[in-house]
């Protein structure tokens, strides 16, 4: 079954076993599927097979599709490989039909014996699932791996950077998983697949919910594999794949990178209407270089905007009106914020919106309702909690918001003992249903930006994503942040925007400002969070470093800046770097307390040795001209970031 260029499939029918060559050498060998719904199936089980092959004419262009087919105490196994002769990379999927085939554990690629080569700093990838409780990636040391990636991981040599992905594409149904452990003859064992139920990784307390249509069959996720020689290029790749197999349900942006503010970052809970239209007034009056492509920006009232309101949204909500039209007279846009499938009360009582009470639309697991975060998660099909998001984002529009911050999203993509639409039986077949009908309710009318959330699939429902957790003033929380952009840059791919979570200044560092504002940039747009209702250092800031033409250019096209390393465990890469409009902007990072030196080689940037170049610093205006590396010093918990130029 040959694919790409030199890249070829080899199956044995004798044994059930398959083996991938990219450019004739062996990656992935032995490999096989597996089942385990009332009875387990390995493919290598004895029993006849049969191959069939046909054409395909789909998103990725034209190719074949090779199926083997097997029986099995009256169980019919296909296994698919989806081959493009222009392609460095395929598709697997394994397939059983019969009676009661019902499984919560399917597995297209199985395999002790991957092969990645035993020189050069070898890596895993772990990606988290969401981006909650402050987790982070793990680019882990390969020769002592053992890990459970979420959807995707690249296994990568960090000096050559040529790497193998193997990741699912399909995220309506199954959640997936990537086992990886490094064996003692230097071989990797992987099993990539579908059913993956964690209490750590996803939150889940019971197994995965069974799969089948109609209890006849039970498909896995579509398995994306391919080497590339940048692994970078791969994930890129990948996450473009993505948004071709599940195209967005939200409707398009056309307009400009969001830019703007959210209360959350410093006024959290004393959030008013006086505050909030101070704000309005800092960035009309005092701050008018601070505006997106489209001459404005996005003023978001985060948690606790209830306390413009008196008797909820049936009742008083004044304020909230007049913080809009307050916007508008300003030519800012409002926003809102809310979560459609948490339950923050917790008691017995009516939904709003909803002749339902809050108990019948609990998920439950082990019978005990599900709390996440502090919050009780929300049955996405149930009609309580659909009349409920109906109730209120219906109101958010009668007002006149025109964006909205949704939050922990994951509450409604958990495994629960049942749902209450009887054929949904998987957490993200739940999460499909609610996010599609979250998604009718808007019908075009708001800007859709994801805070907690599962990472591949939320990519389909909204605009904007945040990257990671929260984020706020400090050096590490720019490090905690740049971890997630370092190693999940390439969801600048998958989403319209990835956000570096509200650039909050406060008391802190120059450098440290520079370094926060910088964590923004990189990952490719910018929401503020500084109290801006007051005076303080945190003001001047705002308008010394927030106005700058320069830095502010950098955003224009919503876009993420690669790491270029990839080797830093589970802190943050140190050097990012992106072409612009013909020029290479690398931003350098010191996130310890003593100041650094670093040597970077240019072609390590993808630029030429033995010719001279132009590197301008965008916070200082220093220049310099240099020839095969660039030497710099960047003070303790700072950043250098350099416009090089020919």
């Amino acid at each position: 079954m040959p694919f790409g260029k030199n890249n070829r499939i080899s199956y044995n029918l004798n044994s059930g076993t398959y083996s991938v060559f990219f450019h004739d050498e062996v990656t992935i060998g032995r490999a096989f599927a597996a089942y385990e719904g009332k009875t387990t199936i390995k493919t290598t089980d004895p029993g006849s097979r049969k191959y069939m092959v046909s054409h395909l004419n789909d998103a990725w262009g034209k190719g074949k599709l090779y199926t083997i087919g097997q029986s099995y105490n009256g169980l019919w196994i296909q296994q698919l490989f989806y081959v493009y002769p222009g392609k460095s990379f395929f598709f697997l999927q394994v397939k059983v039909s019969g009676k009661e085939v019902a499984a919560n554990y399917i597995a297209p690629l199985c395999t002790d014996h991957l092969t990645t080569g035993a020189i050069g700093d070898l890596r895993g990838l772990v990606v988290p699932f969401d981006n909650d409780m402050w987790v982070r990636f793990d680019a882990q040391s390969l020769q002592k791996a053992n890990y459970t990636s979420s959807e995707v991981t690249a296994l990568y040599n960090n000096d050559t950077r040529q790497g193998l992905l193997i990741g699912s594409v399909e995220h309506t149904v199954w959640k997936s998983g990537i086992n990886v452990q490094h064996n003692d003859n230097n071989t990797i064992s992987l099993q990539a697949f579908g059913g993956l139920s964690d209490s750590v990784i996803t939150h889940d307390k019971i197994p995965h919910g069974k799969v089948s249509v109609n209890g006849n069959v039970c498909a896995s996720p579509k398995i994306m594999v391919g080497l590339f020689t940048d692994w970078r290029a791969g994930m890129e790749q990948y996450a473009a794949a993505n948004r071709m197999a599940e195209p967005p349900v939200i409707f398009k942006w056309n307009k400009a990178t969001p830019m703007g503010w959210n209360s959350w970052g410093m006024m959290q809970t004393r959030l008013n209407l006086p505050k909030a239209k101070r704000v309005v007034d800092f960035f009309a009056d005092s701050c008018k270089g601070f505006r997106n492509e489209d001459g404005t920006l996005y003023i978001d009232l985060d948690s606790y905007w209830d306390n413009l309101v008196q008797g909820g949204l049936n009742g008083d909500v004044s304020a909230l009106k007049e913080f809009v039209q307050y916007c508008n007279s300003k030519g800012l846009k409002p926003g809102i914020y809310w979560a459609p499938f948490a339950d923050w009360g917790k008691q017995d009582r009516k939904i709003e919106g909803s002749n339902w009470t809050y108990p019948a639309s609990w998920i439950t697991q082990h019978g005990i309702p599900m709390d996440v975060d502090g919050a009780r998660a929300m049955d996405p099909t149930h009609p309580g909690t659909q009349e409920r998001i109906l109730h209120y984002i219906n109101k958010f529009k009668e007002l006149g918001f025109e964006m909205i911050k949704i939050d922990f999203l994951g509450h409604g993509a958990l495994e629960s003992d049942h749902y209450y639409d009887p054929a949904v039986t998987t957490g993200m077949q739940a999460y499909k249903v609610g996010m599609e009908f979250l998604d009718s309710v808007l019908t075009g009318k708001m800007l859709v930006y994801a805070a907690i959330s599962p990472t591949m699939a939320t990519a389909r429902y909204v605009h904007m994503r945040r990257i990671a957790c929260d984020a706020f003033s400090a050096i590490d929380n720019s490090e905690y942040t740049l971890n997630s952009t370092g190693y999940g840059w390439w969801q600048t791919h998958l989403y319209e925007y990835v956000d570096a979570d509200h650039v909050v200044f406060n008391k802190e560092t120059p450098g440290a400002n520079r370094a926060r504002l910088a964590s923004a940039l990189v990952t490719g747009t910018l929401i503020t969070g500084d109290d801006f209702s007051e005076a303080g250092e945190w003001s001047a800031t705002g308008q010394r470093l927030l106005q700058n033409k320069d830095l502010l250019s950098i955003i224009k096209d919503g876009r993420s800046f690669r790491p270029v390393e990839g080797n830093t465990g589970k802190r943050a890469p140190e050097l990012f770097l992106r072409s612009i409009q013909g020029a290479t902007y690398l931003a350098i990072f010191n996130y310890d307390n003593n100041k650094r030196s670093f040597q970077v080689p240019l072609d390590r940037l993808g630029l030429k040795r033995n010719v001279t170049y132009t590197v301008r610093e965008l916070f200082t205006q220093a220049r310099a001209g240099v020839t095969d590396q660039i030497e710099v010093s960047i003070p303790a918990g700072d950043v250098g970031l350099y416009r090089i130029t020919q």
